[in-house]
């Protein structure tokens, strides 16, 4: 009997210390990946023939950088989610891809090339039941010109996508993203920015570097008077705060004729009906005589001619 209990005992010692070495398991869910990539191509050389260069800046201004924004297809755990490749890089590379294929020139010359700026502020997937996978990407675009003066204010654009289908399928979470970067891109405005780098570009202002439209304009000056030999003079008369007046600059003497560019500071296309050439002549012994030339009408005819019949003064 008593070789009986003994052996209970040291059964029952056996038993409580294997119960007290069990550990329970536990299941860590794995690290899923959302693969980035560029879906849609940009229509071939739709802008082939622009005066300008620009350059691409990108910023990730987002909040939150997590990738996975909502997600209840688990009420016990929010998966883990990488990315590859990160946004930014990712975003640069393939933005730069998509615009020269439309046909931007990228950093052709640091002097006259504009600046794009793309400051990301959304960028990332959901999973809701019974909707499946959603993507929203929100961008923000700023063009500069190359005097660094902002032509193309900060412009929001954004893109959303959703794919049907099971909360553990990751390769739908990456169409659901790319498709909404995809549309994001397409959401750009690209006529208005490759507007803006043509030399020709009405909001272009003459700034004295010789890089715009206005100022490839050669004028024919012809001024001749009777009786010859008048000192000639010209000033620039505006009504637009784009373009100041001038004080009067001479030219030289009846005839007078020569061949100018249009260096008038601040002038731009759409403004030359506000700004007038004023000519002066005067001889002494004679009254002073002026007329004045609409700009937009000097451009349209290429010259400046004029013939002034200088009167005497009465004694």
């Amino acid at each position: 009997m008593r070789k009986v209990l003994v052996l209970l005992v040291a059964s029952m010692a056996i038993l409580l210390q294997s119960c007290g070495t069990t550990k329970q398991t536990v299941s860590h869910p794995k690290t899923n990946v959302v693969n980035l990539a560029l879906v849609k191509e940009a229509q071939s050389n739709r802008f082939m023939f622009l005066d300008y260069g620009i350059r691409l800046n990108v910023a990730d201004n987002r909040p939150n950088d997590n990738i996975l924004r909502k997600y209840d297809g688990s009420t016990t755990y929010t998966p883990k989610v990488n990315v590859e490749p990160d946004v930014r890089s990712f975003v640069d590379e393939s933005m730069r891809h998509y615009m020269r294929t439309l046909g931007f020139n990228f950093d052709a010359d640091i002097r006259t090339d504009y600046m794009m700026q793309v400051n990301i502020t959304d960028f990332n997937v959901s999973y809701l039941s019974g909707a499946g996978w959603s993507g929203t990407v929100k961008l923000n675009i700023e063009v500069y010109d190359h005097n660094r003066t902002l032509v193309y204010p900060n412009v929001p654009v954004s893109g959303r996508s959703t794919k049907a289908g099971v909360s553990n399928d990751w390769e739908l979470a990456s169409m659901a993203l790319n498709n909404a970067y995809a549309n994001a891109l397409a959401d750009v405005d690209w006529d208005l920015i490759a507007f803006f780098l043509n030399k020709d570009n009405p909001n272009k202002q003459v700034t004295g570097d010789g890089t715009t439209g206005l100022e490839k304009n050669v004028i024919r000056w012809f001024v001749t008077s009777q009786p010859k030999g008048a000192d000639v003079y010209w000033r620039v008369v505006s009504s637009t705060p784009d373009v100041k007046n001038t004080n009067r600059n001479y030219l030289g003497t009846t005839p007078y004729e020569s061949t100018e560019t249009l260096d008038i500071k601040g002038l731009k296309a759409n403004n030359l009906g506000n700004v007038q050439i004023e000519v002066t002549c005067e001889k002494v012994g004679y009254l002073e005589q002026t007329k004045r030339f609409s700009l937009q009408q000097v451009v349209d005819q290429k010259e400046i001619s004029t013939k002034f019949n200088l009167v005497m003064e009465d004694e």
